[in-house]
């Protein structure tokens, strides 16, 4: 029975990956926490804002954004950089500063899976549910799916919420500045603020706009695949 019990679970998850390599995406599950936690906290307009869109309606100059911000490798490894494991283990090791490694492929498994937190029971779900992703899902559609479930402040979830709360235009509008400032807040978009941005987000919004040149524009882009390929 639990060898049963086991395959169901790992059957299950798979064809939820699959399904979802096709169908838009309603909801994620730390949209979900974060819908129960505003109601817990009696926050204002506590409904999360999030509204999924298509590929064709962002900006491609969101996609290279969040490319060049969170995953300047994410064209070329197969949902996990090795490399930047390597050098957070050993910044680690050294005392430094701990340093974040997710790939967006990974952000995406537990953005839509799982739960905060840094358990090794996460880990190896969020490393399952990547593996899955990579395999049954081309770049474009886990670039797709990130740009639509990330959160870009307190209830911002999704790239076109964001864009139409912090700009008051559509996603598929924006321009390179506007991609690179809501890049610019995702490694902490409950501190870090698109509207009222510090002199840090300033200096990162600025960085983002160098990386996004040096890795070739809208033409990095062009090395997105739209089926699933051997990574």
């Amino acid at each position: 029975m639990l060898a049963i019990g086991m395959l169901s679970l790992v059957a299950g998850s798979v064809l939820l990956v699959t399904v979802f390599r096709w169908l838009p995406v309603p909801t994620t599950s730390f949209i979900v926490q974060d819908h129960i936690a505003a109601l817990g906290e009696e926050r204002t307009g506590s409904r999360p804002s999030h509204d999924w869109v298509p590929w064709t309606a962002i900006s491609p100059q969101a996609a290279v954004a969040v490319i060049a911000a969170e995953d300047q490798r994410f064209l070329e490894h197969g949902g996990f950089d090795f490399a930047a494991i390597d050098k957070a283990w050993t910044d680690a090791r050294r005392g430094r500063r701990l340093r974040g490694a997710s790939t967006i492929s990974q952000q995406v498994a537990k953005n839509l899976f799982l739960w905060p937190g840094q358990s090794w029971a996460r880990k190896g779900l969020e490393a399952w549910f990547t593996l899955w992703i990579e395999i049954l899902w081309p770049k474009q559609r886990i670039l797709e799916v990130y740009l639509n479930s990330a959160e870009f402040g307190l209830g911002v979830w999704g790239v076109e919420a964001a864009s139409r709360h912090y700009f008051r235009k559509p996603a598929a509008r924006l321009n390179r500045n506007e991609a690179a400032l809501l890049a610019a807040v995702l490694p902490s978009p409950k501190r870090y603020r698109v509207d009222r941005p510090s002199v840090y987000v300033q200096r990162r919004q600025s960085w983002i706009l160098q990386q996004m040149w040096m890795l070739g524009g809208l033409r990095l882009l062009d090395g997105l695949d739209t089926e699933p390929a051997q990574r």
